[in-house]
């Protein structure tokens, strides 16, 4: 795989030119930035912005404003070759906080059709419903705190309006649900992002995260996908990397409460 050639690849196809995320939201390309908007619980943010050390201040004050009169929160998703160099320190400077750097990993679905066995005892059940979800935020809590209800209503109205740009699958152990993971498929792209992978902590390094990678790459690959994509933490990195995934570059998320 050409790193460099496939980080250009997603940055036009995922970033520049991306199909809106969920619905009900609007992709808008103003000036030198593109951002994500809609109605709660839909994400809002910068995917993209192509900014310079002269215009880099006017533009992050003109989203402040812009997302302040929506009264929304959004998100800055800086990477680290986005320009200029400063871009981070700017975003602080106007307010905003930085959470965890996560990588950007990449690899050809292609490559991920291992034969993963699970543990005795655990299957794998896709997510149809109200019901799955329930299961997949019950993981997804466990797995790294925090309250997923937004995240549940997203996925559910997902799944209730645009069901082909979702695959969620949980993992259950004797009807309890151990890990969970989605994949979203964005049309017209070549990319397939695979998220929310997690695991209860007393099922870590027993296979079911890699089995629920290999079971995605099956799905993206008879849709016709051919790259899946990863914003992988620093948990997730070492397990991607040994499944042959390349690091393309760092994403760090910027937020700016109204």
């Amino acid at each position: 795989m050409d790193n460099e050639a496939v980080l250009a690849l997603f940055d036009r196809q995922m970033r520049e030119n991306p199909p809106a995320d969920g619905p009900g939201a609007e992709v808008e390309r103003v000036g030198r930035v593109v951002r994500h908007v809609g109605p709660d619980p839909a994400w809002n943010g910068i995917l993209w912005s192509g900014l310079d050390e002269e215009c880099a201040e006017r533009e992050i004050a003109a989203q402040v404003e812009h997302f302040a009169s929506l009264g929304r929160e959004f998100e800055w998703k800086l990477y680290a070759h986005d320009t200029p160099g400063d871009l981070g320190e700017r975003l602080l400077a106007a307010g905003f906080t930085a959470e965890p750097a996560e990588a950007l990993m990449v690899a050809e679905a292609a490559d991920q059709l291992h034969d993963v066995a699970l543990p005795e005892g655990v299957e794998l059940v896709p997510v149809t419903d109200a019901a799955g979800v329930a299961m997949m935020s019950a993981v997804h809590e466990q797995a790294f705190g925090g309250d997923a209800s937004r995240l549940a209503r997203r996925l559910e109205l997902q799944l209730a309006e645009a069901p082909e740009t979702l695959v969620a699958v949980v993992a259950v152990a004797d009807g309890v649900p151990v890990c969970a993971a989605r994949m979203e498929l964005v049309p017209g792209t070549e990319f397939a992002g695979l998220w929310g992978g997690g695991t209860a902590e007393a099922w870590r390094g027993r296979g079911i995260y890699r089995a629920l990678v290999a079971h995605r790459a099956r799905v993206a690959v008879e849709r016709g996908y051919r790259f899946l994509q990863v914003d992988a933490s620093d948990r997730s990195e070492p397990i991607l990397r040994r499944l042959g995934f390349a690091r393309l570059s760092t994403t760090t998320p910027y937020v700016r409460r109204p």
